[in-house]
């Protein structure tokens, strides 16, 4: 019986541990078929930049050409570069008319998305349009990696966190959400059909560089981390 426990024993050892770099982590999801992303999903930034509360989700929707590895170099496509650290959902069943009550059961699970924004673009109409301001290239970092629901006891008293060189730009609990993520998936599902893979950003708290008064932006050199109590950090290097 010895014996065998040992052979047991033996037959699980793979070889020497290697040391893990964050750094290597890729994005968790390369090419989903849809991104969607929530503004003014916190009262506090709706308030900060000027805007009503939406009565539904305000949808844009950011191109999967902008997505990017959790640490990111980032050019800056202007001067007035922000950063929107947001909760990012993956769908992981695909529907329609999903009730809200059902919701979770569509749910992969739960990621970072750092929403870069150059607001030169996004603001050069009125009204705003943001799809395109959203979308360069390597505006889009998603990760570190995806956390599966059932890793979560409440996701409302997770913390969300942007520092911009070590200094706290952005910070707030995920509960002030004017759209809770279950209410997210049934309103989307309602109007498209959700599939695998499919990318939801949930929306950024007060804390903006357009927020600050006076304006503050990203510049070449800056380090960009975006983190979520539990879920991980994102690490951007700014260049130009």
């Amino acid at each position: 019986m010895e014996e065998a426990a040992l052979q047991a024993k033996s037959a699980l050892i793979l070889g020497d541990l290697v040391a893990f770099d964050v750094n290597q982590l890729q994005a968790p999801v390369k090419a989903p078929s849809q991104i969607l992303a929530v503004g003014m999903n916190y009262a506090d930034h709706s308030k900060e930049i000027h805007l009503n509360l939406p009565k539904t989700p305000s949808t844009f929707t950011k191109f999967v050409s902008s997505l990017a590895d959790p640490s990111a170099e980032v050019k800056r496509h202007g001067p007035r570069t922000d950063w929107e650290t947001e909760l990012v959902l993956v769908i992981g069943k695909a529907g329609r008319d999903i009730d809200e009550q059902d919701a979770s059961a569509h749910l992969a699970g739960y990621m970072i998305g750092e929403d870069i924004s150059d607001r030169d673009v996004q603001f050069a109409n009125h009204p705003a349009q943001f799809s395109l301001g959203k979308s360069f290239e390597h505006y889009s970092p998603i990760g570190p990696w995806l956390t599966t629901p059932d890793e979560i006891a409440d996701l409302g008293k997770l913390e969300i966190i942007t520092k911009v060189n070590q200094q706290i730009m952005q910070q707030s609990l995920l509960e002030q959400m004017v759209f809770s993520p279950s209410a997210l998936i049934s309103y989307y599902s309602s109007i498209i059909e959700l599939h695998p893979g499919d990318l939801i950003f949930t929306g950024t708290p007060s804390g903006t560089g357009v927020g600050h008064d006076p304006e503050v932006y990203l510049k070449k050199g800056d380090l960009l981390t975006g983190q979520i109590s539990e879920l991980g950090q994102l690490t951007m290097k700014i260049v130009d």
